[in-house]
């Protein structure tokens, strides 16, 4: 505040040059201003309201934009009203290009300051609208609206009715290459064509392309470049005539290959629906095309065209393979195809008329491409069979289910694998592939597990000493195989399964086999019985078994009358030994329990003898003999006490037998005694006749030691004595040829020292001789060529040059004779005047002093 009431108060204003301030007459209310270099005094009715301020400066190539500006006369000076003040077009715009520095009269805005003008350079240009109405420069009258392009290499010069919309830049169009261009309005393009609103065309002239004001780039297309393997699918997107002239209507699919054109730019009416590629066939290929083109070109649908290779094409729209490119069937000796009609055709081939439905079979060596109106139902190769090898067949027209044996057979047209199905537990035997003699032992050991194949025949063997019944069902009929023997199952046979009792004591159903084992064989089974003073004990008994009878067809079907033949005989068995014990005491079946068992089970014969078998007359079962491995009272007080028993008999046993041993120890110590004092004494006898022995070798060879070692010792001093002079000998001759060698390695060393040396102090005064004769020769000639170059007679003048410049330099002093000196050495006046202008001749070209001496 202070500071505004201070500038208030101030009367004199200096205006720098390009200065300029608002001066404001209160009594009329009218603004002028002044413009400097000035120094403004202010009166008391005016107030600066504005300045001084600096004008405003455009330099070259800007402008700037001015609101409100003033009105000029004819001579371009301000326009004043009637009051004095300034005209201003109000509302209005002036754009002032480079000019003078010019103030801002009041009531003038700097709308847009000082602002360097736009350059477009090439390909590029401003899009402009126009904001009023006016006629331009080129007399093109333009209306509010109207758009139009400023091209580019130039220099933009606003103005007020035009506006600056936005900077377009040209778009490359590089060869195989187009842009496709948008009408934003109706408008005429560059080639002169007219365009209607939202219409697109292609541009394929390279270069760079620059849109109108109404066109606007879309997209950029590259060219899709077509080979020999590779052709377009196009589509149309309305009607319109391609590049060739035909005419394409909408949704129309064609192809465009190489042989059109090596490159070709989707039209903007151009759909690329995909990039096919070529099929290609070899002489082993074959193909089959769905919904074929015709020679109309148009798809010939639900119909079908046969390829065969060697053939390179193209699919064209709407075509496709039916199962892609397929082999031809090569058929060997033992392969052949099934083939089904799916048309009524004739077979060119054999000729004949083949109907809907038709099935047969051809068969190799052939090579064979099925027309298309034949299907390929299968595949066949003949199947080689052993002898011990089958396969089920059955007939598909009659049903009926074969087994082929032991030959290789090729199925036909009429004929399918069977597979035959078993029961799961023959499968689960089967599978299981174990040995019925080898595994009888060990029923927890799991099988193999094996996949069986259910159309090939299948086959069992039946082991050595068994027997396995298989059953037809279709004509209700059995027989039996006898081991060793390969069982082949017909398609209506079965396994007879068979369902033993096992473990300890018996079990039902805990075996099971395909194979009854015909014996002789052993089974073990654990009982209990009660004798007849109510003793229970659990007795182990193992049984020897076998059948008996012939292979005769009426005696082989009695072993597999009974089907759990091992449960039977155990209990018929158990039965008779529980009967028999039941009327016998405890202590008489623990005597006799052997006797009591046999008999019971195989009877006494006529002289009251135990019989020597058991016959089973229902499937010719016989137990030969019966083994008591164990017997245990299940009473807990009776095996306490046979236990007792058992061990009192087994002490007294022990006992005596303890005695015996310790008597027979003791002889047999005596014995060995006797004969140990024996050998004691045979032995010191032995050992004084040794010490003898040893006492004269020890006399003997201390003897021989003392001679031999004063004889030793002489002759190794001896020795010594010749081998040190012998080494002092050799040790001479060495040092003398070893002096030897040093002195003649060193002078030899040394000759060839001097010598290396007196060959570089040679070449070293070659080299210097050469260089002086060389720097001589130069010198010469430099010194001839210069003699040359100046001449005798310039050589002349300039050594007469000093002294005829003395001479003359002389007469034209009117001296008679010089001295000069330089004022401090003193001079000899008598010797002075001899050879005065000789000396001075002989200094003419030293440098000489400008001091004169005294005359």
């Amino acid at each position: 505040m202070d500071r505004t009431k201070k500038e208030e108060g101030k009367s004199i204003y200096r205006i720098p040059p390009y200065y300029y301030i608002h001066v404001l007459d209160q009594n009329r209310n009218v603004t002028r201003v002044e413009l400097g270099p000035m120094t403004f005094i202010r009166q008391d009715n005016e107030k600066v309201i504005l300045g001084p301020e600096k004008m405003i400066v455009v330099p070259p190539r800007h402008y700037c934009v001015i609101e409100n500006p003033l009105v000029k006369g004819k001579d371009g000076d301000p326009v004043m009203d009637k009051h004095g003040q300034v005209k201003l077009r109000h509302a209005d715009q002036e754009i002032r290009l480079t000019q003078e520095p010019f103030p801002l009269y009041p009531g003038e805005v700097l709308k847009q300051v000082v602002t360097q003008l736009k350059v477009v350079p090439a390909n590029s240009a401003l899009r402009l609208r126009a904001v009023l109405d006016f006629t331009g420069d080129d007399g093109v009258k333009r209306v509010a609206g109207d758009e139009w392009l400023f091209e580019g290499r130039g220099t933009y010069i606003p103005c007020k009715e035009v506006l600056v919309e936005e900077t377009v830049r040209a778009t490359i169009i590089k060869p195989n290459q187009s842009i496709k261009l948008r009408a934003r309005k109706e408008t005429t393009d560059r080639e002169g064509h007219a365009r209607v609103t939202g219409e697109e065309w292609l541009v394929k002239k390279i270069g760079a392309y620059l849109p109108g004001a109404y066109e606007e780039v879309v997209d950029v297309v590259d060219a899709y470049v077509l080979t020999e393997k590779v052709a377009l699918h196009m589509r149309a997107t309305r009607t319109f005539v391609d590049n060739g002239g035909v005419t394409r209507k909408t949704g129309e699919e064609w192809l465009i290959k190489m042989e059109d054109t090596e490159a070709h730019i989707p039209g903007v009416y151009e759909e690329v629906v995909g990039v096919v590629k070529i099929t290609t066939l070899n002489n082993r290929h074959y193909c089959v095309i769905l919904d074929p083109v015709g020679a109309d070109g148009k798809p010939q649908l639900g119909q079908k065209k046969l390829v065969k290779g060697e053939k390179s094409f193209f699919l064209l729209p709407g075509e496709k393979l039916e199962k892609g490119i397929q082999n031809v069937y090569v058929l060997g000796e033992d392969e052949g195809l099934i083939l089904k009609a799916n048309e009524c055709f004739k077979d060119p081939d054999s000729g004949t008329e083949r109907q809907p439905g038709d099935r047969w079979m051809i068969r190799g060596p052939v090579e064979y491409v099925p027309p298309v109106e034949v299907e390929v139902m299968t595949k066949r190769k003949a199947i080689p069979l052993d002898e011990n090898e089958g396969i089920y067949v059955r007939d598909i027209k009659t049903g009926k289910v074969r087994a082929v044996c032991g030959a290789t057979y090729m199925l036909t047209q009429d004929e399918e694998l069977f597979p035959k199905e078993l029961p799961p537990a023959v499968e689960e035997l089967l599978s299981e592939a174990k040995d019925p003699v080898a595994d009888r032992s060990d029923r927890s050991r799991p099988g193999a597990g094996l996949k069986r194949d259910k159309t090939k025949v299948i086959t069992f063997r039946v082991p050595h000493n068994a027997a396995v019944q298989i059953y037809d069902y279709k004509q209700k009929k059995a027989r039996v195989i006898f081991g060793p023997e390969l069982v082949m199952l017909d398609p209506d046979e079965q396994f007879t399964q068979l369902s033993l009792s096992g473990g300890k004591p018996k079990r039902p159903n805990v075996i099971k086999s395909l194979c009854l084992l015909l014996g002789p064989d052993f089974c073990t089974d654990i009982i209990t019985i009660e004798t007849a003073d109510h003793a229970r004990l659990s007795l182990q008994l193992s049984y020897n078994w076998h059948f008996e009878g012939t292979k005769d067809d009426k005696e082989a079907f009695k072993i597999f009358s009974v089907p759990d033949f091992v449960g039977d005989a155990c209990k018929a068995i158990a039965s008779r030994i529980r009967g028999a014990v039941a009327g016998v005491q405890f202590d008489d079946f623990h005597k006799n329990s052997a006797k009591i068992i046999r008999a019971s089970v195989f009877g006494l014969d006529e002289r009251n003898k135990v019989k020597g078998r058991f016959f089973f007359p229902a499937n010719n079962l016989v137990i030969t003999s019966i083994d008591i491995q164990s017997v245990e009272p299940v009473d807990q007080r009776t095996r306490d006490a046979l236990q007792k028993s058992v061990q009192l008999a087994i002490e007294i046993t022990t006992n005596s037998q303890e005695a015996a041993a310790r008597h027979e120890a003791e002889r047999l110590e005596q014995k060995a005694k006797g004969a140990l004092e024996r050998q004691k004494i045979m032995d010191e006898a032995e050992a004084e006749r040794s010490r003898k022995d040893l006492l004269e070798l020890q006399a003997n060879s201390a003897a021989v030691e003392s001679t031999g070692q004063a004889k030793a010792e002489a002759q190794s001093r001896a020795e010594a004595a010749k081998i040190e002079g012998e080494a002092a000998v050799e040790q001479a001759k060495l040092k003398a040829q070893a002096a030897k060698i040093q002195a003649e390695s060193e002078l030899e060393r040394v000759t060839r020292a001097r010598g290396a040396e007196i060959k570089y102090v040679g070449e070293q005064n070659e080299l210097e001789i050469s260089k002086a004769r060389d720097m001589s020769s130069i010198e010469t000639v430099k010194f001839k060529d210069m003699v040359e170059a100046i001449g005798p007679d310039t050589i002349a003048a300039i050594a007469n040059a000093g002294p005829e410049m003395q001479v003359k330099l002389l007469q034209s002093l009117g001296l008679k004779s010089t001295l000069i000196t330089d004022g401090t050495t003193p001079i000899n006046l008598f010797n002075t005047a001899q050879g005065l202008l000789g000396a001075l001749e002989s200094s003419s070209s030293g440098p000489q002093d400008d001091t004169p001496g005294p005359d």
